[in-house]
């Protein structure tokens, strides 16, 4: 399996602190040492950043560079690898990009896909992962049933209905964004903190580092930390339910499926 993280904010924010508590799981404090993965979106609308490496993150210097560089976005994926389908290689490291109508989306996931559906041959992976043909999957449904790219409410639904069906063939997590926005989704297990005002002291799970936030933010900033498992201690991080689906933007959950069990 692996390992997930995401941020997203209501303004240009690092990811650096985070970044470091799941780089530490890349092969020290836990076994996801198959290669790590950073994607993060230039607040200015140029573009994402993209950083990916076959290797332990813990052990990487490249991952410790890449973890000190102020890359301040509204929107930032990371992913730490432990193969189950695919070589260990560039090429099947999350997350994983596409251009689609002219936005840059990036795509990562954890869990395990016995047989991902067939693909019509528009959109190939490169590699030999079930993660990456889950993505190209989902962009060939998104173009058949002719979503607008940037109708939000439609395409939270198409992706809901995807997230639901790759789920029923596997253990489905996953992460995907274009800048805009960061879609999750919770087949198994996902975790969620948001941070405001008034912020405070948060020290790691996997390392003896803390930041006062109240000393780095302002009052109107707020963040939403997306984790597999939670990466700081004494936070109210929740977990999202087997089957919950949430957009954010912002900062803040804009769109919501709740999980099963739950009232709509």
């Amino acid at each position: 399996m692996c390992e997930l993280l995401a941020l997203n904010a209501n303004t240009p924010t690092d990811i650096r602190f985070s970044f470091h508590g799941l780089r530490l799981r890349g092969g020290a404090t836990s076994h996801h040492a198959d290669g790590w993965g950073l994607a993060s979106y230039d607040p200015d609308g140029a573009g994402v950043h993209l950083y990916r490496e076959d290797a332990p993150a813990a052990f990487s210097s490249i991952a410790a560079a890449v973890g000190r560089l102020d890359l301040r976005a509204h929107c930032s994926i990371a992913h730490i690898r432990k193969a189950t389908r695919g070589d260990v290689g560039l090429e099947n490291c999350h997350p994983f990009h596409r251009h689609w109508h002219g936005q840059d989306w990036v795509f990562s996931h954890n869990g395990d896909l016995e047989s991902p559906p067939p693909l019509a041959g528009r959109h190939a992976p490169l590699g030999q992962t079930d993660s990456e043909a889950a993505f190209c999957w989902i962009l060939e449904q998104l173009e058949e049933q002719a979503v607008a790219p940037h109708d939000e409410a439609a395409l939270f639904a198409a992706l809901v209905a995807c997230s639901d069906q790759l789920a029923g063939g596997g253990i489905f997590n996953c992460l995907v964004s274009n800048g805009a926005w960061i879609y999750a989704y919770a087949g198994t297990r996902l975790h969620r903190v948001t941070r405001r005002a008034p912020f405070g002291l948060v020290h790691l799970a996997d390392d003896d580092v803390s930041v006062d936030f109240a000393a780095v933010t302002q009052p109107t900033d707020v963040v939403t930390i997306l984790s597999t498992e939670p990466l700081t201690a004494a936070e109210p991080w929740h977990p999202l339910q087997v089957g919950e689906a949430i957009l954010l933007k912002g900062g803040e959950v804009v769109r919501r499926r709740p999980g099963r069990g739950e009232p709509d």
